[in-house]
Formats: structure tokens, C-alpha cells, sequence
């Protein structure tokens, strides 16, 4: 009997084990997916708009989401208007650095010190790669339409929608890493990307920026998380950074 039982402990810990890694291997290649897809889509996106030849679509759906009789009023009642304006500040400078503050002291009371340091190191960074983007470009805002929020830097990519994507999907696949639950993980980061794009929205609805612009933030803050995910795990491997927790970890 003593025998059965350990054949039937080693099956069931090699099958963990081989679930384990693919789980990782799955993780992985989508993380390059993104990676890949992500650059790719933003090179193709800079070469249209460098050569004008998103502006028209870039027209039409800003002037969508305006009042045809009055293109001062965005569409839809004062409510709607006001909950842009409140989305909108979740891709702010000052709300980023709080969020960004209390992720790393979960992660710091979590005992994930170097885990913390990777993502004091990788949102600033994110952060840092859109401003040099925006002076690069120095792409005019939308002037079609009055703007519902104020400005003050170059349109292309979008400093929120960008700021946004590598601030809150960074943090949720480094928060990730100290969640054992797989609910959790998928809600952290199913949260991330609803901010993301409720962030980027707002951006066009208020009309300070042009669709592309949102559309590129999200695939180079996209790309940028995806890159950070993929050099920690690559860390965690060489045992720089802790190691995921999982759920045989915890019983």
C-alpha cells in the first residue's frame, strides 16, 4: 500500500509539475505575442500618421462623438461628459504615482523587496519612454473640436493611454507574481486592461486626442508590459527576483 501511495504522490506531483510549466510556456508566448504585435503596431501606426494618411478616420470618428449642431457638447447627457473627465484623471501623472506607491507597498509588506525594486525601475521607465516618444514625434493636437480637459505636451502617442497601459498592466503582472489564487490573477489583471481602455477612451470622447493616438499608447504601454514580464521571468530564473508563488506553495 506504502508503495501505491508513493507511486500515486510522484503522479500526481509530475503532473503538477508538467502543468506547471506549461502554464509558463503558454504565459510566455503570449507575452511575445504581445511584445511582437504590440511594436509592430505602433511602427505601422507612426508611419501613417507621420505620412497623414490616418486623418481622415482619425476626423470622422472624433467628430462621431460630438453633437453635430454643437461642437463644443460631446454626445450623450452632462453625466457621461462628467465620468470622462473622472476616467480620464485615472491616466494622470498624479494618480499613477499613487497606485504605483501602493503597489510597491504590497509588494514590499509581501516580503517581494526585489520584486518591488524591478517595478520601481519599470514603470518610471515606461514613463520616461513616452515623453521621449511625444517630443519625438511632436504631433499637433486634435483642433476640430474644443477640448473638454486641459493640455499640455504633443499628441502622438498618448501620454494617458500609454502612462496608463504600462503603469496599471505592469503592476498587475507583478502583482501576479504574489497571488496563488488563478481567479485573482486573471481579476488583477482583467482590471488593468479595463482601466487601460476606459483611460484611453475618455482621452478621444473629450477630444484631446485623435483615435490613433490612443490606439498607439496602448500598443507601445502594451509592449512595454509585456517586455517587463518577460525580462522578470527571466530574472526569476537566475534567481534575481523571488520566485512565483503558486498554489502548492500554500498548502
Amino acid at each position: 500500500m506504502k508503495r501505491h501511495e508513493k507511486i500515486r504522490q510522484a503522479g500526481h506531483h509530475s503532473f503538477s509539475l508538467l502543468a506547471r510549466l506549461g502554464r509558463y510556456e503558454l504565459a510566455m508566448l503570449l507575452c511575445v505575442a504581445v511584445l511582437s504585435g504590440g511594436v509592430w503596431g505602433f511602427v505601422a501606426l507612426a508611419d501613417e500618421v507621420t505620412e497623414g494618411d490616418t486623418q481622415s478616420v482619425d476626423e470622422s470618428l472624433l467628430l462621431a462623438l460630438r453633437n453635430p449642431a454643437d461642437l463644443s457638447d460631446p454626445i450623450g447627457p452632462g453625466w457621461v461628459e462628467e465620468m470622462g473627465r473622472d476616467f480620464t484623471a485615472l491616466g494622470g501623472v498624479g494618480v499613477l504615482v499613487l497606485i504605483t506607491l501602493g503597489a510597491l507597498g504590497y509588494l514590499l509588506l509581501a516580503r517581494r523587496y526585489r520584486a518591488a525594486l524591478f517595478a520601481s525601475i519599470a514603470v518610471p521607465g515606461g514613463i520616461l519612454l513616452s515623453t521621449v516618444m511625444k517630443m519625438g514625434f511632436d504631433r499637433p493636437r486634435p483642433d476640430l473640436v474644443p477640448h473638454e480637459a486641459m493640455v499640455y505636451t504633443a499628441s502622438f502617442p498618448s501620454g494617458h493611454s500609454m502612462m496608463s497601459a504600462v503603469t496599471y498592466l505592469t503592476l498587475a503582472a507583478l502583482l501576479t507574481r504574489v497571488q496563488p489564487a488563478l481567479r485573482l490573477k486573471a481579476y488583477l489583471l482583467i482590471l488593468a486592461i479595463l482601466l487601460t481602455l476606459l483611460v484611453g477612451i475618455s482621452r478621444v470622447y473629450l477630444g484631446v486626442h485623435w483615435p490613433t493616438d490612443v490606439l498607439a499608447g496602448w500598443t507601445a504601454g502594451a509592449s512595454w508590459a509585456a517586455l517587463c514580464w518577460i525580462v522578470m521571468r527571466w530574472m526569476q530564473r537566475r534567481g534575481q527576483v523571488e520566485t512565483e508563488v503558486s498554489s502548492s506553495d500554500t498548502e
